[in-house]
């Protein structure tokens, strides 16, 4: 079955949510720490919120949200609480990309999470969005990293 194409800003006859935005997502990690240093030092991210919280049943945990330099969606950062979710730190996108991030300058990030000891899953190339190369993180998902056409 032929996939059906869809208009880009189109709701098909929905109704829409007025002012709707995606805020944050969660991304299990297994050490705060180790993440705050990761988006901030290796990506250059802004650390938005780092403050004690606790979990629904009253456990100890923080809430800390990292955002890209630019906006965009931040991230959570949730550490894994118990083996089920730790089971799923570096698999939350079953083996697939599941994050993007746009940069400015490809090369300079490459450079950057060589140092941090991340893997190039696939190397730079070209394609009608721009130069994309894929990485894994500390944790093992894959992102796209994502450029203009150079």
């Amino acid at each position: 079955m032929a996939p059906v194409a869809r208009r880009v800003g189109k709701t098909l006859g929905r109704p829409r949510v007025c002012g709707a935005t995606l805020e944050l997502f969660s991304l299990i990690v297994d050490d705060y720490d180790a993440a705050v240093g990761f988006f901030t030092d290796t990506l250059g991210f802004d650390l938005v919120e780092d403050r004690p919280s606790t979990t629904t049943d009253g456990r100890s945990k923080r809430w800390v949200v990292v955002r890209p330099p630019d906006g965009g969606p931040c991230l959570l950062l949730a550490r894994a609480d118990g083996p089920q979710q730790a089971s799923a730190v570096g698999r939350q996108f079953a083996g697939r990309v599941g994050l993007f991030l746009r940069v400015r300058d490809v090369d300079d990030v490459l450079r950057r999470l060589e140092r941090a000891g991340c893997e190039l899953v696939r190397p730079p190339r070209v394609e009608p969005y721009g130069r994309v190369a894929v990485f894994d993180d500390p944790w093992g998902n894959l992102w796209d990293l994502l450029g203009d056409v150079a």
